[in-house]
């Protein structure tokens, strides 16, 4: 949606998706050497955070991923916490942009337009960020970036890396962090790969997740397999003098005997370092490493220290970042994969082409939608690149290619299970319906089964879902309540005590809520309150089974159950799909011979009944879920936001700008203490 006709609601939505999506990336790119999107996607969701939060100041929140640096280190490594954080950089993708970034750098210094900005201009090296501390000119500790404030203790893999110092020059600093990159060439990222493939090993898509991931080896012997060099590009701590300009202190580091790279140069000014830029691009296939950029640092280092930084990145350099690299080879075949959420999502086969390094034979379509907009059809020639370096894409069909075959028809059954694929209005995902029953989403359904607001069964974590269905004792929810002493005992990891108490608490949860019931479901868009809402205007699991079916073939049978209050056509049509589907009809019948969903109590008539209540800040006494559940008992609804119709905002400790805004609106604002009193009064 366009940022400008956002509400404030919905922002706030937008911004709390962008955190989780962002934080899940970051976690998969830095923290498991593993990206989920190409580098393109991921700043593309950067850049749409950083527009919504210009636009909104008000909802930055604490998590926001522009405050946040890298990813957490893995527990297990020992930590380090870095004596100066190791900030990331912020992008630019345009002359027209890093222009912008001069300007900037001018207005915060008070320069005059004709006061040059000399810069020093250095290939963005794709690698792992590593921070290396020497005190009394031995090195003795290696780090990874981390989380920018700490990081992960690699010293014993680092000593492995070729032509890293281990001892320092009589005239260095008695204390100094050398910055840099931990790298691969391409030549060799191939030949691991060739090794890997051998041996059975995993493969990596690209040198840098092969320099990270064979860096972060818990067994060093491992990294010392491994060909890994290092680029050093900065520094952290330096004891001692230190020169006036950039240039001058890489120049030092470089006399010190590591690797700072020929590809730099220092500019006069950005128009110079542009032409570099482009110099560099024109070369990047022919370098024997992967880059993804320029780096432009401001020269002067004291003019460095007045620009000082903000929340994650120094105000005093960017990276210009380059376009994906592209090639050409022949659609093989379109296959459709099923994820973890039911998602249809097709994947081009292709003739295996060098894209940058790395050999493709698949690229993602992404849906429908984009399969129709590229015409690709099997047999085309089509062009590659890789978004980021890191997911391959087809950018589009190249003309002229002869007899086509016919256009490539989506399919309407799921390929995993054979349930209906539909996809909903103004979507453009196709998704498998049959939830419960499709071996391709099991574990996922399985989790969000057990999980804390649904089934919530002690002792059933994720891990053990994992474990029960790779073994096949768990492919449907119904067969949790079959898991047997007997069974849990043949199982790893379980004795006597654990396998009673597991059995102990899934009995217990043989009569469970039937809005928990219903949630546990896993049915789209029925979310805890959505399962509420049918509970009670249903009374059985049976009913809404019903209902939703009568709504399939009677326009007059959708219409009562969309007038429903929480339901709506979108949840109207979610139940539909969902209930029509005979894989569901058979889970959902085989669960309730296995346990019994209880309607919900009538809630109270009470003063608070019909009020929307919104909580904000720390609550003391109690929890989130329990000041929702007195709220819900007492028949108010609570919301997540605080609009005009908000009747009341229950305020905590910190309250922040939830708080601000129901003021303004004249809203009444109470404390914790003034709520529990209101609570009192309606059970008295």
């Amino acid at each position: 949606m366009d940022i400008a006709t956002l509400t404030e609601t919905e922002a706030v939505a937008e911004l709390a998706r962008l955190a989780a999506e962002i934080a899940r990336h970051s976690a998969a790119y830095h923290g498991e050497d593993a990206p989920l999107i190409s580098d393109a996607d991921y700043d593309a969701l950067v850049r749409r955070n950083a527009a919504l939060e210009a636009a909104f100041p008000q909802l930055v929140r604490a998590d926001s991923p522009s405050l946040a640096v890298g990813s957490a280190p893995s527990s297990g490594f020992a930590k380090v916490t870095h004596s100066k954080p190791m900030l990331s950089l912020d992008n630019v993708f345009s002359g027209g942009e890093a222009r912008d970034f001069v300007g900037r750098v001018r207005r915060f210094l008070g320069l005059a337009e004709d006061v040059p900005v000399a810069l020093l201009a250095e290939a963005k090296i794709d690698g792992l960020s590593a921070s290396l501390r020497y005190e009394n000119r031995r090195l003795v500790t290696g780090a990874t970036r981390g989380d920018g404030a700490v990081g992960e203790d690699v010293t014993a893999n680092v000593r492995h890396v070729i032509g890293l110092p281990q001892i320092l020059p009589s005239w260095a600093p008695d204390v100094v962090e050398v910055r840099g990159e931990v790298y691969m060439l391409k030549t060799e990222f191939l030949a691991l790969n060739e090794r890997q493939a051998a041996s059975g090993g995993k493969l990596f898509a690209n040198p840098r997740n092969a320099a990270a991931g064979s860096l972060r080896q818990l067994d060093a012997s491992i990294t010392a397999q491994r060909p890994l060099g290092f680029l050093a590009h900065g520094w952290g701590d330096v004891s001692g003098a230190m020169p006036e300009t950039q240039s001058a202190m890489m120049a030092m580091i470089n006399q010190w005997g590591f690797d700072i790279g020929d590809l730099r140069r220092s500019c006069a000014d950005i128009d110079d370092a542009l032409a570099f830029t482009a110099d560099v691009e024109a070369k990047r296939a022919d370098l024997p490493f992967d880059i993804d950029g320029v780096v432009y640092k401001v020269e002067r280092l004291d003019w460095q220290a007045r620009l000082g930084q903000v929340a994650r990145s120094p105000r005093w350099a960017t990276a210009h970042k380059f376009a994906a690299e592209q090639a050409e080879t022949t659609l093989l075949a379109i296959d459709i994969q099923v994820g973890r959420t039911g998602a249809l999502t097709p994947v081009a086969r292709l003739a295996p082409v060098n894209v940058g390094g790395v050999v493709v034979t698949n690229a993602t379509l992404h849906n429908a939608d984009e399969i129709a907009r590229l015409d690709a059809r099997v047999g085309d020639r089509v062009r590659v690149q890789r978004a980021g370096d890191v997911i391959p894409q087809i950018l589009g069909v190249v003309p002229g290619t002869g007899e086509r075959a016919e256009p490539f028809v989506f399919p309407a059954l799921c390929p995993v299970c054979g349930s209906h694929a539909v996809r909903e209005a103004e979507e453009v995902v196709t998704r498998c319906t049959g939830g419960l029953t499709c071996p391709a989403q099991r574990s996922e359904r399985l989790r969000h089964f057990v999980s804390r607001l649904a089934f919530d069964i002690e002792g059933l974590g994720s891990e053990r879902i994992e474990q029960f269905a790779a073994a096949g004792l768990v492919a449907t929810p119904g067969d949790v309540f079959r898991l047997t002493r007997e069974t849990l005992l043949a199982q790893p990891g379980f004795k006597d005590k654990s396998a009673d108490n597991l059995v102990a608490a899934i009995a217990a949860r043989r009569t469970v809520g039937l809005d928990r019931f219903l949630y546990a479901l896993g049915i789209r868009h029925v979310g805890e309150v959505t399962a509420r809402d049918l509970a009670r205007a249903f009374g059985s699991a049976e009913a809404v089974q019903a209902a939703a079916l009568a709504a399939a073939e009677d326009p007059e049978a959708r219409g009562r159950l969309t007038d429903i209050g929480g339901i709506g056509p979108v949840v109207t049509q979610a139940l539909i799909d969902f209930f029509a589907e005979p894989h569901n009809q058979a889970s959902v019948a085989d669960l309730l011979a296995q346990v019994t969903p209880a309607p919900l109590a009538a809630a109270k008539v009470t003063a608070l009944t019909g009020q929307t209540v919104v909580f904000t800040g720390s609550l003391t006494a109690l929890t989130r879920d329990e000041a929702r559940a007195q709220a819900e008992g007492l028949g108010a609804k609570v919301a997540g936001s605080v609009s005009a119709r908000t009747n009341l905002v229950v305020a905590g400790a910190d309250a922040g700008s939830k708080r601000t805004k129901a003021e303004a609106l004249g809203v009444r604002v109470i404390d914790e203490a003034e709520w529990q009193g209101l609570v009192a009064a309606a059970n008295s």
